[in-house]
């Protein structure tokens, strides 16, 4: 019979040893929690304070593939590095060297003021003295903005012949507002100031205070903005109507908090925007919305309409796709999107991103060929058919085996792009299926760039109703840069022209309409 105070010790060592494989266990799981915990703060670090390029070169994808002393994809040379040197990266195209001779620093039909100085001796006795020629050197000048009073001056007539009839006098010119003391061009001035060049009313304010000597509050402004942008809102359901009409369009939003009396502090809005890739740029509008729920969506998308509609993974897509009843709309994906997950998780699997990045760069480098051919809806459609798909077919095959080689945590930065990757893979390859489509939504991205830069100026809209007065106004302003026409001078004269215009004229004086007509004025001129 064993020695009861050696079992006791045996339970004893027993107990230990269990309590320290837990403790390891523990340590391991913490160790591996600090990891993934580091690598998000990383990442954080890196989105806030980094480069926000997720360009690579060549180089740097060689280097992910060639990490950790693992050799190449195939022997030799490898395919990657074939591949990457077969042509110029499109993702880092070669400068364009400048043409020869001077460019042109200013517009050739800039106004020209003369100042002729001649010296002393000749002003004194001009009739002693002959030109024989002159020197000419020129200074780009510049006049700051000015205010002055537009007095309209009514004269009143009475027949000579009729005394006792009633006098005649010329009615005024239509205005946006009776008895309202701002003009057709300060209104423009104001517009362009903060939704173009981004500064806040009060701003502008302490400018006209300090600088021209008139005082102008910025309720007074912040009023006629509301104004303006009622005048203004015709135009931009024709805009809007243009960009759903075409049967594709990206859409995207943008956090832009808001002030609501009674609540303490300032909310959270969005600000929607549709896009529709095409020609010079193609066309913006901008949809105010106080959230970013499905139902958003049922009054930014029309009910009739039927497309592509390209976006993110946002859940806000798929459940607004869903409820629609006999709904015909696409959801495509973004690229992009995919990528900047695996562009987040190098260090962690930095030979295995490498892998998918490359297979990602392939399929962009089939993109720039098309842009540089200027192709078409038909041809881009069949070279991504025939070159493509393989590639498509072949990432999806590596990512598969990737996510069931059990080397990834779920919560890891690699195992959440591989998962987003696959979970939106059907969206993911509709680009392929449409040459119309793009293979990111990065466009409409660009387009939401000018609010960011506005919102952290100003930082908030005044009210609720002031993000929807705001989203008009973006979107003439944006669509005056996109079709290359001064939104100052645009917006001076259609606001001059709006009160005395139809519903059926509107159409005339889009900033699409106004570009072309200004045009066909230069050409005019020009013959």
């Amino acid at each position: 019979m064993s020695d009861p105070r050696e079992a006791e010790l045996l339970r004893v060592i027993e107990a230990q040893r269990q309590r320290l494989e837990q403790q390891k266990k523990e340590i391991e799981h913490q160790a591996l929690e600090i990891k993934i915990l580091r690598q998000k703060l990383d990442a954080l670090a890196r989105r806030i304070f980094g480069k926000s390029s997720e360009k690579l070169d060549k180089d740097q994808l060689e280097l992910l593939l060639k990490l950790q002393g693992e050799e190449d994809l195939t022997p030799g040379k490898s395919q990657a590095s074939s591949d990457l040197d077969e042509e110029a990266d499109p993702e880092h195209p070669a400068k364009k060297r400048r043409p020869f001779g001077r460019k042109e620093r200013w517009p050739s039909d800039l106004p020209v003021v003369e100042q002729v100085i001649d010296p002393e001796e000749v002003k004194q006795a001009p009739e002693a003295w002959r030109q024989i020629g002159e020197e000419i050197s020129e200074q780009l000048d510049y006049e700051p903005a000015r205010f002055f009073r537009r007095r309209l001056i009514r004269r009143k007539y009475v027949a000579r012949r009729q005394v006792d009839a009633v006098p005649v006098i010329a009615p005024l010119p239509p205005v946006l507002q009776e008895r309202c003391i701002a003009g057709p061009g300060l209104l423009a001035q104001i517009v362009v100031a903060k939704f173009a060049d981004h500064l806040p009313l009060y701003r502008q304010e302490g400018i006209f205070e300090s600088r021209h000597g008139v005082s102008l509050s910025r309720q007074n402004m912040a009023r006629w903005m509301g104004m303006v942008a009622d005048w203004l809102k015709p135009i931009y359901e024709i805009i809007r109507t243009g960009v759903m009409g075409g049967g594709y369009v990206q859409v995207d939003e943008t956090p832009i908090r808001y002030l609501e009396p009674g609540h303490g502090q300032a909310k959270l809005g969005y600000l929607w925007t549709a896009f529709r890739p095409g020609r010079q740029g193609g066309e913006v509008f901008y949809h105010w919305e106080t959230g970013r729920s499905a139902a958003c969506l049922e009054r930014i998308i029309p009910v009739d309409f039927k497309g592509t509609l390209q976006c993110d993974a946002y859940s806000a897509y798929d459940s607004f796709v869903s409820k629609r009843p006999g709904c015909t709309i696409t959801l495509a994906g973004c690229w992009a999107h995919a990528r900047r997950g695996f562009i987040e998780a190098r260090e962690q699997a930095p030979r295995q991103a490498g892998i998918i990045l490359l297979h990602i760069r392939n399929l962009y480098r089939i993109e720039a060929k098309l842009r540089r051919q200027k192709a078409g809806p038909a041809l881009r459609g069949a070279r991504r058919g025939a070159e493509g798909k393989p590639i498509y077919r072949r990432l999806y095959k590596a990512l598969l085996i990737m996510k069931g080689s059990g080397r990834y945590l779920p919560s890891t930065a690699f195992a959440k792009a591989i998962d987003y990757a696959l979970s939106n893979w059907e969206a993911l390859g509709v680009y392929l299926e449409n040459g119309s489509v793009e293979i990111d939504d990065n466009l409409v991205e660009n387009a939401i760039r000018p609010t960011a830069i506005g919102k952290k100026n100003f930082l908030f809209f005044g009210e609720a109703g002031a993000g929807e007065r705001g989203a008009i106004l973006y979107t003439i302003v944006e669509n005056c840069r996109r079709h290359g026409i001064d939104p100052y001078a645009y917006l001076r004269d259609v606001l001059t022209r709006l009160p005395s215009m139809t519903n059926w004229q509107l159409k005339e004086v889009t900033p699409e309409a106004w570009a072309k007509a200004q045009t066909g004025e230069r050409l005019a001129k020009a013959a």
